[in-house]
């Protein structure tokens, strides 16, 4: 009978958290207004009497614990004033301990794992802070006040003998199974990769439950782990059938009518230079010499704008994507493709509406003359990269001299640029070479050359000038709202790292001010290329820099150096690219300053789904490079230390790019300690040092293609 008290009593306990954290929620959403408890029980959906009961028994509980308090009598409001208590991001890290960004606060809170409650990545939660042993500052988890995400991506297990599960999540940071009670598997068999939905997390209740939505197939499958790598970071591979409709229902035609509109450069010389794969070309260049000696340069842009209207459920669709996600195997695009690589494609042979900005240039790329404008031309010629480099170095071939112009043009821009405060990061990328299969048989690097830079100049041009053409008159800011692509300066301290690991190098940065550091930084990068110590200073110089995102705040383009920068040349594949061609449309038709906070808002989304693209095409490539490191189990490589954290280190393989883990635990010579100021860590018996940038041989000894990770073991 005792027992039976007992464990009603915890029950009714569980169930008191519950509504407190209902109530919690409820409240947090107008933190400054007052509730009576008939409002929070309605707020809550708990209407009948036995629900209001017990509500007012939660109120007391929050009111004793000071989570809330009595304002006026019977009104209630969050307490904001709980001394130690904080409102953030919770992110786990792969021990599960996790760390909590405060806004207005210079340093993360640490949670120990034991302390995260029923926090999950992402999610804002309210702590209580507290220093630890007197010296560090940690928290505790009270609520979580929001979930970031209900849907994870996971592998079902089917508990022998029974008729429920639990889905264990794919990304570590996820630190708890879903429970699958009887009735919720849908259809998923032990094994399978699945779509999970947690449904509720009772208090009290060690794992969450939750009901399964979509089974992708088997582990390890090609097609099964990419759909899972766009099912973890909600990336939609199919368009909903009313939005490809719309798209279809388009008018492809170039009329008369709408050509009459626009500056007509059907009769000008026009071609692009895209990569030999591209099927969606969203720029092109046009050129033709003037009677006074001088080129006029076009950078024409689809118009996407022409065909993508407000208010129409195919640019609600485009909003939400914001951008194409481009795996290593596919591209999932932001447009339906009628749009993506037919009717807004700047095809050769073929009339298209673009959107221009045209340029006067001397010989010294010095701009006469500018003009920005919707236009019609007609692609004469579609170049690769390779075909206009080859005209660049061999000076022969159709349009050679042309595109030398454009080259000489472009590598005095390109100077001009890096003498203003331009940081020149040039980094190859990883690519792959598969077979009909999607199977990886072979690892090359893209590298930029004259080709790629002569394109990328004459973008940057554009996007440069497009947003002073609309952020300034006579050469001062004119207020108007516009969204930029911005990067901020550099950390302080994280130059200050930087500097002083260098200079163990016998390399030096000026931090005297924002152009010394620039001119410090391209000497350095230029000064590492084919040393020892390349990769690693590299790596830390770019970790050194600031994220570049979107905003209405022109703080200017750190990178770059300049003062104001927009995305204006990709509205096939960036929502902000389309939303600064309606805008400055709108400023070209005399239109006045539309609502800063509305488009900030778009900004802000536009950024995330950026990260979350970038993050997808980071998953894809490491599947793909520890697919393509299966056939080398086994095997012998020379790899350089990338990465040093407290658990291990990672190598990466400099032929192939591929990066494995070298856990600490495995090294059986010495007891290892990380030393984070040094990138290295160090055994305490031997002396022996593996630090950021070193160089060693490694034998590959495991392919984890489910974790996207490979296990390094060092060969002496």
């Amino acid at each position: 009978m005792a027992k039976k008290k007992k464990y009603i009593s915890q029950k009714n306990d569980h169930k008191l958290m519950e509504i407190g954290r209902l109530i919690m929620k409820f409240m947090n959403q107008n933190q400054t207004k007052l509730y009576n408890y008939k409002q929070i029980s309605d707020g809550i959906d708990h209407k009948n009497p036995r629900q209001r009961e017990m509500v007012i028994q939660a109120l007391h509980k929050l009111l004793a614990n000071q989570r809330i308090k009595e304002t006026e009598k019977g009104k209630f409001s969050i307490n904001l004033n709980i001394e130690g208590t904080l409102t953030g991001t919770i992110d786990f890290n792969q021990s599960g301990n996790a760390y909590v960004t405060v806004e207005n606060l210079k340093e993360d809170i640490f949670v120990h794992s034991k302390n995260v409650k029923d926090a999950l990545q992402g999610d804002k939660v309210l702590i209580v802070t507290y220093n630890f042993k007197g010296k560090k500052l940690e928290g505790s988890v009270l609520e979580v006040l929001e979930r970031k995400r209900s849907e994870f991506v996971g592998t079902f297990q089917l508990v022998p003998h029974k008729e429920f599960g639990f889905v264990v999540c794919d990304k570590k940071t996820i630190n708890t199974d879903i429970f699958i009670p009887k009735g919720k598997i849908n259809g998923a068999e032990n094994g399978n990769k699945v779509v999970v939905k947690m449904t509720e997390w009772k208090a009290g209740d060690k794992n969450p439950e939750g009901e399964i939505l979509q089974v992708l197939g088997n582990p390890g499958d090609h097609e099964t782990e990419i759909h899972s790598i766009l099912a973890e970071y909600g990336l939609p591979y199919e368009f909903p059938e009313e939005v490809e409709r719309d798209a279809d229902k388009i008018d492809r035609r170039i009329t008369d009518e709408e050509a009459a509109k626009r500056w007509d450069m059907r009769d000008v010389l026009t071609f692009t230079i895209d990569p030999k794969d591209a099927k969606d070309f969203d720029d092109a260049l046009s050129m033709r010499k003037l009677e006074n000696g001088n080129w006029e340069v076009g950078v024409h842009i689809a118009d996407v704008s022409h065909y993508v209207v407000p208010g129409t459920i195919l640019d609600d669709e485009a909003y939400e994507r914001a951008t194409s996600v481009y795996l290593v195997d596919r591209v999932v695009p932001m447009l339906p493709e009628v749009l993506s690589n037919d009717v807004c494609s700047l095809r050769p042979n073929e009339d298209k509406y673009t959107f221009s900005a045209v340029f006067e240039l001397n010989d010294k790329a010095e701009i006469q003359k500018e003009w920005f404008g919707r236009t019609v031309i007609h692609s004469d010629r579609r170049f690769t990269y390779e075909e206009a480099q080859e005209r660049i170095e061999t000076k022969e071939g159709d349009l050679q001299e042309e595109i030398n112009v454009l080259d000489g043009l472009a590598k005095i821009m390109r100077g001009e640029r890096i003498r203003n405060g331009a940081i020149t990061f040039d980094r190859s990328e990883v690519r792959f070479n598969l077979d009909e299969n999607n199977q990886p048989i072979g690892v090359y690097f893209k590298i930029s050359k004259d080709s790629n830079h002569l394109i990328e100049e004459f973008m940057l041009l554009a996007n440069k000038k497009v947003s002073e053409f609309v952020s300034l008159k006579n050469g001062r800011p004119n207020g108007n709202t516009f969204i930029y692509r911005i990067h901020d300066d550099p950390d302080p301290a994280k130059l200050e790292a930087l500097r002083d690991f260098v200079s163990t190098f016998g390399y030096k940065i000026d931090l005297a001010n924002t152009k010394k550091v620039a001119e410090s930084l391209n000497t350095l990068l230029k000064d590492v290329k084919g040393k020892g110590e390349e990769n690693m200073i590299e790596t830390l110089a770019m970790r050194s820099m600031s994220k570049a995102v979107y905003s209405t705040e022109p703080i200017g383009h750190y990178g770059l150096g300049f003062d104001y920068y927009s995305h204006f040349t990709s509205p096939i594949r960036r929502y902000p690219d389309l939303l600064a061609h309606r805008l400055l449309q709108h400023y070209l038709d005399g239109g006045k300053s539309p609502d800063r906070n509305e488009l900030e808002e778009k900004s802000k989304h536009c950024s995330a789904r950026e990260r979350l693209a970038a993050d997808a095409e980071r998953d894809s490539i490491k599947f793909m490079q520890v697919k393509f490191m299966e056939k080398h189990l086994g095997e012998t490589f020379t790899g350089v230390i990338s990465g040093v954290a407290e658990f291990g280190f990672w190598v990466q393989i400099p032929e192939n790019g591929a990066e494995g883990l070298i856990k600490l635990r495995d090294l059986m010579d010495d007891s290892y300690t990380y030393d984070k100021t040094t990138h290295a860590v160090y055994g305490s018996r031997t002396g022996n040092r593996y630090q950021l940038g070193d160089e060693l041989q490694i034998k590959v000894i495991k392919a984890n293609l489910i974790a996207k990770q490979l296990d390094f073991k060092i060969v002496e």
